[in-house]
């Protein structure tokens, strides 16, 4: 079989990108495999392209609903009839109607928890099934918004069907992370697949303030003299919001985003970022994955992120056309103190433990009992995942070691930022990559030359705003 013919034939490319063939011919042998391409570099051809060309159907798991939405959209666009998103998009009825017609789709994306569902787990029990795939596959073990104990269930859905080959997907993946995926999904030698993550259309600049008044100072002159698109990543859902106000009082074409607003209009939002009728985004981590603008010129961090491989996914938005791009990190001192704060917050201490427990063996209702212990969502889902294995004082020795090793990366974080060596060599150092290749146009501590594109003359700033559905249709009926 001529790979390349069929690369053509199917999807009109003469050639693969870096890695594409090599993970694709490790599917076609029947090899568990783990692949870790940089950001845009084609890693849905990496399913698709097998799955043509292998007997059954291809499961997708998915982390977030949008993100297998427009997957499923872009794939009907290019004419594909059979696929199909299985999520909490769809009401009671349809989701039955999918789940009784699952033979008939050659693509089948699906979050983690509809596989914790009995019902539908007995529907995949009866499906040949050629390939499943895990996309961004490090959510595995990650915490935070994209923290989900059900992907860590995914080897209990495993057991128990007669599995075909899995295929891991991913655009970081440090050494935590490659142990955790192949341990989660009970993956049987994984073969590994990594191609440099090192992007070198991107800039990396850390500027130091004194101030939040002189720091958003320098954003509102940023975003006003410098070619957008671009997305600036903010610590909290109140941020977003005031940064966006003060932002649309100057006359910028901008918007928040984040987990607290309405579905509805964070579609809106994030089709008009598709559609260029706005400039800027301000947002949470909710922000980004799945985000497949070529055109992203710039991803600014008014904040600092808690670990390097959350800055590395972040930053990975900007410049997927391969046009150069920059990554700006904002860094007042105090932004240690707020970042270690907001992450140890998210973890339950032991004594909110032992109170959740207690509340539950005395009958109390899992959601009634997490308020009044005090747990935040994520808090109370990972304490649920842990009881179901572990005892009470196994599970306060598990948090009081993730607490240890969240204030560890940070650490690490700080150190990239106070860094006076190459920012790129040190983000490449921690996925275990080595560079010596000089790049004109590097990081901020290798004498960064004056970047001519990021200040071009720009068109005048499209003042749309977003509106609710009321409000448009009040709009457009008066």
């Amino acid at each position: 079989m001529n790979l390349t013919e069929e690369l053509q034939r199917r999807f009109g490319y003469t050639e693969f990108r870096p890695g594409q063939q090599e993970v694709i011919e490790h599917v076609l042998e029947g090899r568990d495999t783990i692949a870790v391409l940089p950001t845009g570099m084609g890693k849905s051809l990496c399913y698709q392209l097998p799955g043509y060309l292998m007997n059954g159907s291809v499961l997708i798991v998915s982390p977030l609903v949008s993100l297998m939405e427009d997957q499923v959209a872009q794939m009907r666009k290019n004419g594909e009839k059979r696929v199909v998103a299985l999520n909490s998009f769809l009401s009671y009825s349809e989701r039955e109607k999918v789940i009784r017609q699952l033979d008939h789709f050659k693509f089948i994306f699906v979050s983690p928890e509809m596989l914790s569902r009995r019902t539908v787990v007995d529907y995949f029990r009866k499906l040949q099934l050629a390939l499943i795939v895990v996309d961004e596959a490090h959510c595995i073990s990650q915490w935070g918004f994209d923290f989900r104990p059900d992907y860590l269930r995914l080897g209990d859905f495993l057991k128990i069907i007669d599995r075909p080959p899995i295929l891991a997907l991913t655009a970081t993946a440090d050494q935590k992370v490659m142990f955790d995926i192949p341990y989660y999904l009970q993956m049987r030698s994984p073969v590994v697949e990594r191609q440099s993550l090192d992007r070198k259309n991107i800039c990396y600049s850390v500027i130091r303030l004194k101030s939040s008044i002189e720091k958003m100072a320098w954003i509102k002159n940023r975003v006003s003299t410098t070619t957008g698109p671009g997305i600036i990543y903010t610590s909290s859902r109140k941020r977003s919001d005031e940064l966006a106000k003060e932002l649309q009082s100057i006359g910028v074409s901008c918007q928040s985003y984040h987990a607290g607003k309405e579905q509805d209009d964070r579609s809106i939002i994030q089709s008009q970022f598709y559609n260029g009728e706005l400039d800027w985004i301000c947002a949470t981590n909710a922000f980004g994955m799945g985000i497949h603008i070529g055109n992203i010129r710039q991803v600014i961090h008014e904040h600092m992120p808690s670990t390097v491989a959350d800055y590395s996914q972040e930053v990975g938005r900007a410049g997927r056309d391969g046009l150069p791009s920059v990554a700006t990190l904002l860094y007042m001192q105090s932004d240690e103190q707020l970042t270690s704060f907001i992450i140890q917050t998210d973890i339950p201490k032991e004594e909110q433990v032992r109170y959740y427990n207690n509340l539950l063996i005395d009958g109390m209702a899992p959601e009634e009992a997490a308020k009044l212990a005090g747990l935040s969502e994520t808090g109370k889902r990972v304490i649920d995942y842990y009881m179901e294995r572990f005892e009470v004082v196994e599970i306060i020795e598990k948090l009081l070691s993730l607490a240890e090793e969240k204030n560890t990366e940070l650490q690490t974080m700080l150190s990239l930022i106070v860094t006076t060596n190459c920012i790129r060599k040190n983000i490449l150092s921690y996925f275990g990559e080595e560079s010596n290749l000089k790049i004109p146009q590097c990081c901020s501590n290798c004498s960064l030359p004056e970047m001519e594109w990021l200040t071009v003359e720009k068109p005048s700033m499209n003042k749309h705003a977003i509106m609710t559905w009321d409000e448009r249709i009040t709009k457009l009926l008066g």
